[in-house]
């Protein structure tokens, strides 16, 4: 698979997450076949921008630990993801650490497989 292919997969599979539900980036690696590719769905997500067409619910992807990655300091991309989730009434929480995260039991969408569109 080329990185066109790959990103082209990652958007198809993060586009297939329901309304009030979020997934991992290591889940979706898992859902088009590059298991050990987590990091680079973060890039391909970060790389398409805000008008990619048809929109794309990036900010339903979320890290395993259930947490939403910080963008680093002095960036408002935590935030933005925190609101985008919460119109979609997913519950952000704060946890001990001060880090937003996301009930799975709850909001989890892991799919074993996607069935063809």
């Amino acid at each position: 698979m080329d990185i066109a292919e790959f990103h082209s997969a990652v958007y198809d599979t993060v586009r297939r997450i329901p309304i009030g539900k979020v997934t991992t980036y290591g889940h979706i690696a898992r859902l088009i076949g590059m298991p050990n590719y987590s990091r680079h769905v973060g890039q391909a997500l970060k790389l398409a921008g805000p008008d990619v067409t048809p929109p794309l619910p990036w900010h339903r992807v979320i890290s395993s630990s259930g947490s939403i990655s910080s963008r680093g300091p002095g960036t408002s991309g935590a935030e933005r993801q925190r609101q985008a989730l919460e119109q979609e009434d997913v519950e952000v929480t704060v946890g001990r650490t001060g880090d937003l995260k996301v009930d799975f039991k709850t909001y989890g969408w892991f799919p074993d497989r996607l069935d063809p569109i």
